[in-house]
């Protein structure tokens, strides 16, 4: 059997006007859809993209601000030790001049306590050396003096020294 294929063109015809039908169906109702969910495809990953991209930026700007503020804290950090350790050498010079002071006031007080004690222990001493001078030579008299031929060369003596004075 010989298939021989002539050309038709009722045949023709009838596949072209099908050809476009399924053409102007596959337009109208395929087509467009899937074209327009390509397209609505494409923007979203357009938008995704600059959204991305703009959310790097803003990462950026805030790693750049946050680099900044530590920045910004180690200078303010740094001057507040610095101030503190002056207030605290400040603190510490003031506290060894009132130290000083108050030493050298004590230092005196001592001192002038110790002359007090010492004036009056000097006072005390001669007033005891007074006193036992004064006993001593009492006695002394008393031994020399019990008897009357003493007591008249003691007399006579004092006498003479009187009238030389």
């Amino acid at each position: 059997m010989e298939l021989i294929h002539q050309f038709s063109s009722g045949l023709f015809i009838i596949q072209s006007v099908i050809f476009l039908a399924l053409l102007f169906l596959l337009g109208k109702f395929a087509w467009k859809p899937i074209l327009k969910s390509i397209n609505d495809r494409e923007t979203s990953i357009v938008d995704a993209l600059n959204q991305a991209t703009l959310a790097r930026k803003e990462m950026e700007t805030l790693k750049e601000d946050n680099e900044r503020i530590i920045r910004e804290a180690k200078i303010e950090r740094d001057a507040i030790l610095k101030e503190a350790r002056e207030i605290r050498d400040k603190i510490v010079g003031e506290a060894k001049d009132v130290a000083k002071s108050e030493g050298d006031k004590l230092i005196e007080a001592a001192k002038q306590t110790i002359n007090a004690e010492k004036n009056a222990a000097m006072a005390d001493i001669k007033s005891q050396i007074g006193t036992l001078s004064v006993n001593i030579a009492e006695s002394i008299l008393k031994q020399k003096l019990d008897n009357s031929e003493a007591q008249n060369e003691l007399v006579q003596n004092y006498l003479n020294k009187s009238n030389l004075n």
